[in-house]
């Protein structure tokens, strides 16, 4: 197909959200609209024309994100979408490939994204990073091993101090939780607690609750209640966002949460692959947890991208990387632990291991091993013994998560 793709411009934002919303089958709300346009960047957003219809958008936010041991400038890869009537003719190929090249101008040495489809994005480099878990808390058998006593306080916050005191807590948690990333108060206001009728789903309002201890604010959650009633209660609490500076502030939130009363359930669709209740509460399977793919990262500039993280051990391996879409990438790379600092270098050398771009985006936040990642035959250990070497470095204390969609 003969189709433009260039960048978007300042007075195509309305139509970029339109034809996107149109890709994914929604309709567009004046108050959506306005919340878009906040956060809305165009410089950093491509388009696709075919003759004068846009038919394809993508668009990425500027993160700043955490990754082991320090933070590196991303981009947050959103608003991917063709038109049902010109998919499968390359026009995503297209729009991804000038992403990828505008992202690496800039620079930013990640990209990142939450994909709608998993079968969509290792196509350009992208490697799954981290997983989340979806709960659903069978509330009257929800109990705390050892019985502990509740401790702190727990309140509910009005609109006009919420931003403030929720931002504290999550700025706490995501200096130090790979795959989290920096939030404005735009973007808190704009995305995070926007609270328009039409996306709650059936639940009332959204209520910002906080855990206090001592006067301080340590944990918050974000949730809506979805009230039904046979005879009892048979409704659930949602909870969209919770987080914790400590163990003990996680459950202390938890345990506010299950203790809404008029409710069966207490679910939640975006937490800690992981979670920390499996450890707290006497019956854990009461969780009935569930695994799910989460974040996705795009090493562009790769000397760039390993040299910003921190690694668990000196010491040194020699990787053969394949990149098609940014060849700068590709080749051999010499990288050097001292621990806390590394040097990434192309170098002549043998290589240790052999891997595609995509295989080490899913190791770059500890997320996944290597030994992991080469079961789906995406690493070629070259050298004995490479494999374990390529753990011991990589290796994190802390599992990425990311909390939200964007």
């Amino acid at each position: 197909m003969d189709v433009l793709v260039r960048e978007c411009r300042r007075d195509e934002s309305e139509l970029f959200l339109r034809t996107c919303e149109a890709a994914f089958g929604y309709d567009v709300s004046d108050e959506l609209m306005a919340r878009w346009l906040r956060l809305f960047d165009p410089e950093r957003a491509v388009v696709a024309y075919d003759g004068e219809e846009m038919v394809g958008t993508a668009s990425d936010f500027q993160f700043t994100l955490t990754v082991p041991g320090g933070k590196v400038a991303a981009a947050g890869v959103t608003a991917v979408g063709v038109l049902p009537s010109h998919r499968r003719r390359g026009i995503l190929s297209q729009m991804m490939r000038r992403q990828l090249e505008d992202v690496r101008a800039r620079p930013e040495p990640v990209a990142v994204l939450w994909a709608s489809e998993g079968g969509i994005y290792d196509r350009y480099g992208y490697g799954i990073a981290s997983m989340c878990s979806k709960i659903d808390i069978d509330r009257d058998r929800a109990r705390f091993r050892g019985s502990p006593e509740p401790v702190g306080r727990a309140r509910l916050l009005p609109d006009e101090k919420a931003v403030d005191i929720l931002a504290d807590v999550y700025e706490t948690v995501s200096a130090e939780t790979p795959g989290m990333y920096e939030r404005t108060r735009e973007w808190w206001e704009a995305h995070r607690l926007a609270d328009p009728e039409g996306e709650r789903h059936g639940g009332g309002p959204l209520f910002k609750a906080v855990w206090e201890l001592d006067g301080r604010a340590e944990a918050y959650a974000l949730y809506r209640v979805h009230q039904k009633w046979d005879t009892e209660p048979v409704g659930h609490v949602q909870v969209l966002e919770t987080m914790g500076t400590s163990s003990l502030a996680i459950r202390e939130m938890w345990r506010f949460l299950i203790g809404i009363d008029l409710v069966a359930r207490i679910k939640a669709g975006i937490e800690p692959a992981i979670h920390p209740l499996q450890f707290m509460l006497a019956e854990p399977r009461r969780l009935r947890a569930r695994l799910n793919e989460g974040l996705w990262v795009r090493i562009i500039d790769l000397p760039d991208a390993l040299q910003s993280r921190s690694y668990a051990d000196e010491g040194s391996i020699v990787i053969d990387v394949e990149d098609e879409l940014l060849p700068a990438n590709a080749g051999r790379w010499r990288l050097t632990s001292s621990g806390s600092t590394a040097t990434v270098e192309p170098t002549g050398d043998d290589p240790d291991l052999r891997l595609g771009i995509g295989a080490l985006g899913s190791v770059y936040l500890g997320g996944f091993s290597f030994t992991q990642v080469a079961q789906g035959e995406e690493i070629e250990e070259i050298s004995a013994g490479a494999m374990w070497n390529a753990d011991r470095l990589f290796r994190t204390e802390r599992q990425p998560w990311c909390p939200e969609i964007f």
